[in-house]
């Protein structure tokens, strides 16, 4: 059975756009691993679009829809079990993205791979770094 992974936005950006040497090790061996079922969040989606609008990067749909396949994602929609978790999160993180992508690996109990290091705050996310 394949291991779930949420990935957080910056790490699909660098996997896509950069060179995956730019990622430790053992990320480098997550993501290559076929028996890991990586994952891209709707937010993720909604952040690369939000930030593609305004200017921060160039990344559209397509771009996007490119990504996806060719990393193997699998597309993990936020649902209402996620929003609801929004309001026991603390405050570590002010990035509503950021605040969205953790609520739903909580709510999955499901590792994320982020360099992110206000991730490592919230209590009971597995992240992998």
């Amino acid at each position: 059975m394949p291991t779930p992974i949420l990935l957080d936005t910056q790490v699909v950006l660098t996997a896509y756009f950069g060179d995956l040497k730019d990622l430790p090790r053992k990320v480098q061996f997550m993501l290559g691993d076929i028996d890991n079922d990586l994952l891209i969040s709707t937010i993720t989606m909604m952040e690369i679009a939000t930030k593609n609008s305004i200017g921060k990067l160039k990344m559209g749909e397509a771009e996007t829809q490119e990504a996806i396949r060719d990393l193997r994602l699998s597309v993990l929609p936020f649902d209402t079990r996620h929003a609801y978790r929004m309001f026991s999160l603390p405050l570590h993180h002010r990035d509503p993205f950021d605040r969205m992508i953790i609520a739903t690996a909580l709510g999955e109990d499901i590792p994320v791979i982020a360099a992110d290091r206000e991730f490592k705050k919230y209590k009971g996310l597995k992240v992998i770094w």
